[in-house]
């Protein structure tokens, strides 16, 4: 029994090797695929389709909708910023700025976070009379200024009170030599520009002209920047044509002795437009007229700044000829203005910036004696060489082109400069001239 189990089992042992050996592993049983009935009772099942339905109508809403809610967004946006610019400058909230648009000079009030882009600015003489009231304007709008001055005539006490604002930098550097900058606009006003100062070195004042306006010409080239020349109403010399239009090309002594300053201004023009014309250089040109207001040097030589400190210090108002020869007399912050619309408008120019009210030089003594002193004194002493007999602008090419025009009359404005100079002057703060 026990022998024929074992053939059995051995038996069976060889039946089952072979098989083994000859198919390893069994294939595995393929499922059926889903009848299409079968899918359509799953999706069915627990409402499933229903869901799907919903989704698909919920994106499409969205994407219908989407470009409606941008429009809407932009006019409220818009609708924002006109809410704003419509403040008065008296009732505008902490968290809103003044700025200005590129292309009209216009201001309004915008959200701090939706203000005009910073520029970078570089002026030329900006310790000077009018270059540190420009400066003022342009660091309170929220600009970087970067004065250059070599304080031949400017003062560091014109600009000390931004000393300590990180978007202001002085450099003490003279325009007759080269300087590299990064900057958007330059402002170029770096040369003497009474007399007084110009007379005490000639040569050195058409170098400045010269020489300074390439320069600063060169570096607007180099950077792409936008460049303003302040030119003169020097420019029309002793004019034959009354009142001045910027079509007048002037009556001008090359050789006298105001002639580095007044041909000086002419060939910086020139210099200006054939940049403009040759290298594509954004150029913007102003003749500057008779300008007066606090910050003026004390002893000058220019008409208003030796009537106001000869009356304070009780000494008699010197009146060169027989005083009619007439001027036009503008406050400083209606230039700073106008050089600023200039400079943000799409014009080059030359435009004329002054106030069209016309003076006597009698008559400014007058004026000088009721604002000051009404006991004041005159003296007459010969005319100075090539003193022009008349001046006065016509700038209704400003009004027009760049919607400017002075606002502050002179007797409006005297009494600011009368104050200022009388602190001065009773302080000793300044010497007296050169």
């Amino acid at each position: 029994m026990k022998q024929l189990h074992k053939q059995m089992s051995s038996k069976r042992d060889e039946e089952t090797i072979p098989m083994s050996q000859s198919s390893p592993y069994s294939p595995k049983t393929l499922k059926h695929p889903r009848s299409l009935p079968r899918s359509l009772h799953y999706l069915f099942r627990e409402q499933r389709l229903l869901f799907i339905l919903v989704g698909i109508l919920i994106g499409s809403t969205f994407f219908i909708l989407q470009p409606s809610l941008s429009r809407l967004g932009a006019a409220e946006s818009t609708s924002l910023i006109t809410r704003s610019v419509s403040y008065a400058v008296s009732d505008s909230p902490p968290s809103m700025k003044t700025f200005n648009s590129g292309g009209g000079g216009r201001t309004g009030r915008v959200p701090v976070g939706i203000g005009r882009k910073r520029l970078r600015i570089v002026v030329t003489g900006g310790a000077g009379f009018v270059g540190s009231h420009l400066v003022d304007k342009l660091i309170g709008r929220g600009d970087e200024v970067i004065v250059i001055d070599n304080f031949f005539t400017g003062r560091k006490e014109n600009l000390v009170h931004l000393f300590s604002n990180p978007r202001f930098e002085l450099i003490r550097h003279d325009v007759v030599e080269p300087i590299l900058l990064e900057v958007d606009h330059i402002y170029h006003l770096a040369c003497p520009a009474s007399p007084v100062h110009y007379k005490y070195n000639p040569v050195k004042t058409i170098k400045t002209n010269v020489m300074g306006t390439l320069n600063m010409l060169g570096l607007a080239k180099r950077v792409g920047a936008r460049f303003l020349l302040t030119s003169t109403s020097e420019v029309y010399g002793d004019p034959l044509e009354h009142p001045q239009k910027e079509t007048y090309w002037g009556n001008v002594n090359p050789i006298g002795e105001r002639s580095c300053y007044d041909e000086g201004k002419r060939t910086a023009e020139t210099l200006a437009m054939d940049y403009h014309r040759g290298a594509g250089v954004e150029v913007r040109i102003a003749r500057i007229f008779n300008t007066y207001g606090p910050r003026m040097c004390l002893d000058d030589g220019r008409v208003v700044s030796n009537f106001v400190a000869q009356t304070i210090r009780k000494h008699p108002m010197t009146v060169y000829g027989d005083g009619k020869q007439t001027r036009s007399f503008q406050y400083v912050s209606d230039l700073v203005e106008g050089l600023v619309a200039l400079m943000e408008n799409d014009h080059v120019g030359p435009f004329n910036l002054g106030n069209p009210g016309e003076f006597t030089m009698l008559e400014l003594a007058e004026v000088v004696k009721e604002v000051i002193d009404p006991s004041a004194t005159i003296e007459f002493k010969p005319n100075t060489a090539d003193d022009p007999h008349k001046r006065k602008p016509d700038i209704s090419k400003a009004k027009e082109l760049l919607n400017w025009e002075p606002k502050i009359s002179l007797r409006e404005g005297l009494p600011r400069m009368v104050s200022d100079f009388r602190n001065r002057i009773l302080n000793e703060d300044e010497g007296k001239g050169l």
